[in-house]
């Protein structure tokens, strides 16, 4: 694993080694015997381009270590190069860092570039679309906020704190809106959940508070 790790860190470094030693082979002794150096020469660089280190991102962000995933993002020169899988990937993540840094409009901007790729995995669609649905809830945009969020759940969520924090907001949606009985319903979904994020729970406190108060 560290091995991987390690090439795809160094891959455009360890692609231009290979095209110097292909060059002295070629000099030396002829194409042929360096065919296998720049053969991989090439898959080193083709790849570096192609696929990224959306996998170096991901562990920075597994682990917690934001400012290393940023530093992995701003190491990506030519994002129109990867392939789209990846590049939807890419500005998910991009998103998530944007978010992380209380940074809204460009979460936004890089959710929706995602979308517009569409995703390797429906997961992870749902995922972005509950993002947005978050983020127009920030601004105020109820609306918006309420169709992102039914998209997401439709779309399918990665997990069960996923999908407790959607039906959340679309309990704190029909409240706004004042249809109690689904907003009571849409919290009953969340409380099946049994969410364990701190942040879920402490807003589930805080909103049974009044949920019981409601009529309907």
């Amino acid at each position: 694993m560290k091995f991987l790790n390690f090439v795809i860190k160094y891959r455009l470094l360890l692609g231009a080694i290979f095209v110097v030693l292909g060059i002295i082979v070629n000099i030396e002794a002829g194409f042929w015997p360096s065919f296998i150096l720049y053969l991989i020469a090439l898959v080193l660089i083709v790849g570096h381009f192609l696929f990224g280190p959306m996998r170096l991102i991901q562990g920075h962000m597994e682990n917690g270590d934001m400012a290393g995933a940023q530093k992995v993002i701003d190491s990506i020169w030519f994002p129109r190069l990867l392939i789209k899988p990846v590049r939807s990937v890419y500005f998910t993540l991009k998103g998530n860092l944007a978010m992380a840094n209380q940074d809204y409009d460009s979460a936004e901007v890089n959710m929706k570039k995602s979308l517009s790729l569409g995703s390797p995995m429906k997961e992870a669609e749902g995922a972005n679309k509950l993002q947005l649905g978050m983020l127009a809830m920030q601004k105020g945009n109820i609306k918006e906020a309420e169709n992102y969020i039914r998209q997401a759940i439709r779309s399918g969520l990665p997990d069960k704190e996923n999908a407790a924090a959607a039906y959340l907001q679309l309990s704190s949606i029909m409240i706004n809106k004042r249809e109690f009985r689904a907003a009571k319903e849409y919290f009953r979904k969340v409380k099946a959940l049994k969410p364990t994020t701190p942040q879920i729970i402490d807003q589930v406190k805080q909103m049974e508070k009044y949920i019981t108060r409601m009529p309907g």
